[in-house]
């Protein structure tokens, strides 16, 4: 499995606005792309941080999906009026729930 790591600075006041941008913009698209396997967001409310991790099936996939994810993260930044800090893309060398 890989894994693109987002990072977003944006408003403290317009935090929540943020997480449902995402929601209704980045979520359908991202369940409707071939190898998209799931997501997570992390945020801190104190600083307007937050990262959106988005896993993907194999490096095809991610790779794959760099266009889309390149328009989503612009579209939703523009709407929520944050700023991208960073993409990251990484293996994902451990993944556990319990």
């Amino acid at each position: 499995m890989f894994a693109r790591v987002n990072v977003f600075q944006g408003p403290v006041d317009e935090f929540d606005k943020s997480l449902q941008i995402t929601q209704e913009k980045a979520l359908p698209v991202l369940r409707g792309t071939d190898g998209s396997v799931g997501i997570i967001v992390l945020g801190d409310r104190s600083t307007g941080r937050s990262y959106v991790i988005t896993l993907w099936r194999d490096e095809a996939a991610l790779k794959a999906s760099d266009e889309m994810a390149n328009r989503v993260r612009t579209e939703t930044t523009q709407a929520a009026g944050d700023e991208i800090v960073g993409v990251e893309r990484h293996e994902v060398l451990l993944e556990e729930r319990w």
